[in-house]
């Protein structure tokens, strides 16, 4: 699994909307961000992915993005990897566009912690 550099972290968690809804926070070795306990968008070693309809991520994949597979074969269904340098040109409409579909979501309960 591809490990983000600390660049990636940087500029990942400072093109998160920042509203106290939003929590970053680590998964899998990557970093991604939640609304309500769901996933809207991270990064996958040095590419960025979001959670957008369906219809919505043919139009990214047109443009140069394509499907996100953590592993070969087995792709994430609602999620697309954004084309382009996600740094040097932040997809701000993209990322704002995932946080307000994933926000219409139910709600993840909080995991318990075990004792």
């Amino acid at each position: 699994m591809p490990r983000p550099s600390d660049e990636a972290k940087a500029a990942f968690s400072r093109i998160v909307p920042d509203e106290p809804a939003v929590t970053i926070k680590p998964m899998f070795g990557q970093v991604s961000a939640f609304v309500n306990g769901n996933m809207f968008c991270g990064i996958f070693g040095e590419e960025l992915m979001v959670r957008l309809p369906e219809d919505e991520i043919a139009k990214v994949k047109k443009q140069g993005g394509r499907d996100f597979e953590p592993m070969a074969g087995h792709k994430m269904s609602g999620y697309v990897i954004v084309p382009g340098d996600w740094r040097a040109k932040p997809p701000e409409a993209l990322i704002k566009r995932a946080l307000e579909t994933t926000r219409k979501m139910p709600a993840k309960p909080a995991k318990k912690k075990r004792p």
